[in-house]
C-alpha cells in the first residue's frame, strides 16, 4: 500500500483562508454542530432498543465517538486543511477510497435531512395541527431548500438564533426532570433498566448506542474550518474534546430526565419523546416546548442541507459528480442545482423510510467514513514530515476502527441493504471518476 506524498501548494494556488477562529470560538462552533435535533427525536427509539435507561447508551456512544474524535484531532493537526475524511483517505489509500469517503459523507447528509424531515412531522407538530406526513415533509423540505438557495448568510443568521433556542429546550428538559424527582414523582429505578424481551442488557446497550451515536455526529464536519483556526495544533484538540464532553454531559442528563420522568412505554410510543417530560412536569405549556423542538429539528435539517449541497457542488466542480450540479443562481450565487438534487433525494428517502431506519442508515454510512479515518491515521503514521502535532496513543485508532465494526454488527438487515446500495452507487461513481481522470491526464 503506497503512502501518497504531501506536497506544498504551488505558487499559483488560491490564497490561504483567514485564520480567525480562536479556541473558544471553535469550541462553540463544534458544540453547536453536535448539540442538535437528534436527541429531540430519537430518545424514544433509544429507550425502545436499550430497555429504558436512555442515559447509558448515550454515554457509550460518547465514549465511542471520542475514539474517532481523537483520530480526527491527530489528522487535523497534522494536515490542517479543508477536505476532512476524503482528504485523509486519499492521502492514505488513493483517490478511489478518498472519493468513497466523500460520497458517504454526502449520502449521510442527505439521509440525515430525510430523518429530520420525518421527525418534524411527528408529535411536536401535532400539538398545533394534524396534517398528512407527505404534505408536511414536502412543504418542510421545500421551505428549507428555498432558504438555503436564498444565501448562506441568511441561513447562518437563522442558525445562531435557532441554536440558542434548541439548547434552552434541552436545559429546560433537564430542569423539569429534576423538578419531577424533587416532588417525588420520578421513578429512579428505571435508571438501571437495561435489556428487552429479545435482548440481554449488553446487546440492548449496544443496540441503543447505535441510535444514540446519531446524536453525536457533527464533530467530523469541523475539520473543514481547520485552515481558519489560529494555532490549530493547540486549539483543535481542546475545542473538539471539550465540545464533545459538554454535549455528552447534556445528553446524559436529558436521558436521565426522560428515564425517571416518563414510563418507558410512553417514551417508545412517542415521536416527540421530550414533550412527554414536559407533560409529566406540568407548568410549561406543551405548545411552547413543541415550538422549541420544531425549531431545533428545522435548524438541524437546514445546517445539514447546507453542508450536503455544498459538498455535492464541490464534488461536481472537481469532476466527481455530474457537471450539472455546479449551476448557481446568477444573483445569489448559491448552488441551486445541488440544492435541488439533494433536497429531492431527501424527500424520496423521507417518504420511504421511518425515523429509526433513516437514523440507522446515517450511522452506518458514517461508520464507513470513521473506519476509513481511523485506519488512514495508522497508515499515515509513516509520514513524519510534520512532527509538531497532536498524537493519539496507537491503541486509540485501533479501538476506534474496532468500535465502528462493533456498532455495524448491531445494525439491522434492511438498513444494511440500503447502506450497501449507497456504497455500490458510490463505488460505481468512483470508478467513473477515476477513468475520467486517467483520460484527462
Amino acid at each position: 500500500m503506497k503512502l501518497l506524498p504531501t506536497t506544498p501548494p504551488a505558487s499559483g494556488s488560491p490564497a490561504p483562508l483567514k485564520k480567525a477562529l480562536t479556541t473558544s470560538l471553535l469550541y462553540f462552533f463544534i458544540l453547536g454542530d453536535v448539540l442538535g435535533a437528534g436527541v429531540y427525536v430519537l430518545v424514544g427509539q433509544v429507550a425502545a432498543e436499550s430497555g429504558g435507561a436512555v442515559w447509558a447508551p448515550l454515554l457509550v456512544a460518547l465514549c465511542l465517538a471520542l475514539l474517532t474524535a481523537a483520530s480526527y484531532a491527530e489528522l487535523v493537526t497534522k494536515y490542517p486543511r479543508a477536505g476532512g475524511a476524503s482528504h485523509y483517505a486519499t492521502l492514505a489509500y488513493g483517490p478511489f477510497l478518498g472519493f468513497l469517503a466523500g460520497f458517504c459523507m454526502l449520502a449521510a447528509g442527505v439521509v440525515s435531512v430525510a430523518a429530520l424531515a420525518r421527525g418534524f412531522g411527528g408529535d411536536y407538530l401535532s400539538e398545533f395541527v394534524s396534517l398528512p406526513v407527505v404534505l408536511v415533509t414536502t412543504v418542510f423540505l421545500t421551505a428549507l431548500a428555498l432558504l438555503n438557495a436564498r444565501g448562506i448568510s441568511e441561513s447562518t443568521r437563522a442558525n445562531v438564533i435557532a441554536t440558542v433556542i434548541e439548547v434552552s429546550g434541552l436545559l429546560l428538559v433537564i430542569g423539569l426532570g429534576a423538578w419531577i424527582v424533587l416532588r417525588g414523582d420520578g421513578d429512579m429505578g428505571r435508571l438501571a433498566d437495561l435489556g428487552t424481551a429479545h435482548q440481554g442488557p449488553a446487546a440492548a446497550l449496544l443496540s441503543g448506542a447505535v441510535l444514540a451515536y446519531y446524536s453525536f455526529v457533527g464533530f467530523e464536519t469541523s475539520v473543514n474550518v481547520a485552515e481558519e483556526t489560529r494555532d490549530p495544533r493547540r486549539s483543535y484538540p481542546r475545542a473538539l474534546f471539550g465540545a464533545l464532553v459538554t454535549a455528552g454531559v447534556v445528553y446524559a442528563l436529558v436521558g436521565v430526565a426522560a428515564t425517571v420522568a416518563v414510563p418507558t412505554e410512553t417514551l417508545t410510543e412517542s415521536s416527540g419523546p421530550l414533550l412527554e417530560v414536559v407533560r409529566a412536569a406540568e407548568g410549561v405549556p406543551p405548545e411552547l416546548f413543541s415550538a422549541i423542538a420544531l425549531v431545533a429539528v428545522a435548524n438541524g435539517a437546514l445546517l445539514t442541507g447546507i453542508m450536503s449541497s455544498r459538498l455535492a457542488y464541490g464534488m461536481a466542480r472537481d469532476g466527481l459528480l455530474p457537471r450539472f450540479l455546479t449551476k448557481v443562481l446568477s444573483g445569489r450565487r448559491t448552488p441551486w442545482a445541488a440544492i435541488a438534487a439533494t433536497t429531492a433525494l431527501s424527500l424520496l428517502l423521507a417518504l420511504t423510510g421511518d425515523v429509526t431506519t433513516l437514523a440507522s442508515t446515517l450511522v452506518l454510512l458514517l461508520l464507513v467514513v470513521f473506519f476509513l479515518v481511523n485506519t488512514s491515521l495508522l497508515v499515515l503514521r509513516r509520514d513524519t514530515a510534520t512532527p509538531d502535532h497532536f498524537r493519539a496513543p496507537t491503541l486509540v485508532p485501533v479501538l476506534g476502527a474496532a468500535s465502528c465494526v462493533l456498532l455495524a454488527t448491531q445494525i439491522e438487515h434492511d438498513v444494511w441493504l440500503r447502506g450497501l446500495l449507497v456504497l455500490a452507487v458510490g463505488a460505481c461513481l468512483g470508478v467513473i471518476a477515476a477513468v475520467r481522470r486517467r483520460r484527462a491526464s
